[in-house]
């Protein structure tokens, strides 16, 4: 974030915005810059990214299915602003913490003894920590002791939006997002890689609630897409992962997506259509 912050104060808040006697590098300053950045920055992912996955991607019809809610649209979105600026807060002192040095993050390839490949490794070992940690975590918010309180807001989307997908109570959002901040405090990591793969793990999250249920017939029970995710919604108990289906077939949770077996939201709007 770092990176992010150098180049608002370069080109806005250093001739623009703070006064020229408050230096770049004063912490309350620093805070209050990467709160303004980490909102904006937030909002212009999910609003535009979001957007554009609601008006090319999903599809329209499943709006029509007796489980998608009165004014649906415009409450995920209402619940997604509200929360973003509070689970930014933590994110915030994350973030800082990076700034301030403490992280593993580096800013040249020549910088990680493994040089390209290192990178390359960086990145399958990051998703490969982040979809184990959102698994443990995202199935531990199902525990009755935590699921009405902080996740079932989000399951109050049977038939999600790309809209839905930061529509969370502030504490199960930011704790499903906790591995992607984890990560660079414990493993090497180029700062631009970390940035790209930041802006890829919200689109994604987006793309599970897009109502897109297309996968290649070779990765259908690898890859969990927005099928997998919609019978989580739907179903409560299964598809926990967020990028691959390993961690719900190790932990027993995997469930084969209605939708590849004809059973889907499609399906039965199809036979309603019939009937």
């Amino acid at each position: 974030m770092d990176l992010v912050l150098e180049a608002a104060d370069q080109h806005l808040l250093t001739p623009y915005v703070y006064p020229a006697g408050w230096p770049e590098g004063e912490p309350c300053r620093q805070l209050l810059s990467l709160f303004v950045i980490t909102n904006l920055g937030a909002l212009a992912l999910y609003l535009l990214f979001g957007t554009l996955s609601y008006y090319f991607i999903f599809d329209h019809e499943l709006k029509k299915h007796p489980q998608f809610l009165e004014n649906q649209v415009s409450r995920e979105i209402a619940y997604a602003l509200r929360s973003l600026p509070w689970i930014s807060v933590p994110t915030v002192a994350l973030f800082f913490a990076e700034v301030r040095g403490y992280s593993k993050l580096y800013d040249n390839i020549e910088d990680s003894p493994y040089g390209w490949s290192g990178v390359f490794l960086s990145m399958l070992s990051f998703l490969f920590f982040t979809d184990m940690g959102i698994y443990w975590i995202h199935r531990g918010l199902h525990h009755k002791l935590f699921y009405k309180r902080f996740h079932k807001p989000h399951h109050l989307w049977k038939i999600a939006t790309p809209f839905a997908s930061h529509a969370f109570h502030p504490v199960d959002g930011f704790m499903q997002s906790l591995p992607y901040h984890i990560y660079p405090f414990l493993f090497p990591l180029h700062k631009v890689t970390y940035l790209g793969l930041y802006i890829f793990v919200n689109v994604w999250t987006i793309s599970i609630h897009d109502g897109d249920y297309r996968v290649p017939r070779l990765l259908r029970h690898v890859i969990n897409g927005s099928a997998h995710h919609t019978d989580h919604h739907l179903y409560f108990d299964y598809n926990y992962g967020q990028y691959f289906t390993l961690w719900d077939k190790i932990g027993g949770s995997y469930k084969s997506p209605t939708s590849f077996e004809g059973k889907g939201p499609h399906d039965y709007l199809r036979k309603l259509r019939e009937k």
